[in-house]
């Protein structure tokens, strides 16, 4: 079950002139199935990001990032700690990343994506954390507790910094959220999901964070880990635009059976997703258009629209 959850959905205008995609498979695996860092190497670079990596050889262990194509969606435990859940790369490429840290996690931007905004990546569980939340084990409970009430979660926060500063905007990512009231809606993260990173502005590194309601006396019981694929990073010029500057409007907002979108004079692409995360309608449209909503439920729904100069994000309320 697919799940997006943004935080923070702010309207964001991006003046871009390429961009740069981090997808791992310029990397050669052998039969182990992940690179750890054992080559005291220090981290690796895709695209114009690196991914730090700490490998302690006294003890065989690693921290930060491993690149992996590891396909054991199925074993808990441990001894499977560099798999995803989904058993392969977004889109079925075979390479991915898996974190794991005991505190946060970072990514750095470099070449020319450093000091620029990051347009967004893919988002899923390991198989180590996700089987451990379903299913508990030795050192952590399942999520629900026995009778599936108990209101669990496991958070990822994104952050970022720019000369130095933590930025002031943050990206709730919820990789299981067992908080509602409605047991049927508990849902673990099983599929790569696309997170928008715009509302971050301009970043020189990407931070990462886990939380969960499991907890004991040494720190969070989940396995910290989560896997990323498809790192999305801007290449040259890119400028971020306040909200009200946008030039892209649509309405009516609440909406019944249609909007209507100004302000592209090109081809663009749009999306409408829905509070769980499904994409409900997508396709294409040029210049100024309606998009039939096609009799969607009341509700409340996240409208993506973007080409290669602008991108804007709204949540539209369907009656």
């Amino acid at each position: 079950m697919k799940k997006v959850l943004l935080a923070i959905m702010l309207f964001a205008g991006f003046g871009l002139s390429a961009q740069t995609v981090s997808d791992f498979e310029e990397f050669d695996i052998d039969d182990t199935g992940f690179l750890n860092g054992s080559d005291g190497s220090g981290g690796f670079t895709s695209g114009n990001l690196f991914f730090p990596n700490n490998f302690n050889t006294a003890y065989s262990s690693w921290s930060g990032w491993a690149i992996s194509n590891v396909t054991d969606n199925t074993t808990p435990g441990f001894g499977n700690q560099y798999s995803a859940i989904t058993g392969i790369g977004q889109d079925g490429s075979p390479n991915y990343a898996t974190s794991f840290s005991f505190g946060a996690n970072n990514v750095d931007l470099i070449g020319e994506a450093e000091g620029k905004a990051m347009r967004g990546m893919y988002i899923t569980n390991s198989t180590y954390a996700f089987l451990s939340m379903q299913d508990g084990d030795a050192f952590s409970k399942k999520f629900g507790g026995a009778t599936g009430d108990d209101p669990d979660y496991f958070l990822l926060t994104i952050k970022g910094t720019r000369n130095g500063e933590v930025t002031l905007d943050s990206i709730n990512f919820f990789l299981a959220d067992y908080r509602f009231e409605d047991n049927t809606l508990d849902y673990i993260i099983d599929e790569w999901t696309y997170v928008d990173l715009t509302s971050l502005g301009e970043l020189d590194n990407l931070l990462f964070s886990l939380s969960s309601t499991d907890n004991g006396v040494y720190g969070m019981n989940t396995p910290a880990y989560f896997c990323v694929d498809k790192l999305e990073s801007t290449d040259g010029t890119s400028s971020v635009a306040i909200f009200d500057e946008n030039p892209i409007k649509t309405y009516p907002n609440p909406a019944t059976d249609v909007i209507t979108v100004e302000g592209f004079t090109e081809a663009f692409q749009y999306e409408i997703i829905d509070q769980m995360g499904r994409k409900v309608l997508q396709g294409q449209e040029i210049g100024s258009s309606e998009i039939k909503l096609n009799a969607l439920n009341t509700g409340l729904y996240y409208v993506v629209l973007w080409n290669n100069e602008i991108r804007k994000t709204e949540i539209l309320k369907v009656e």
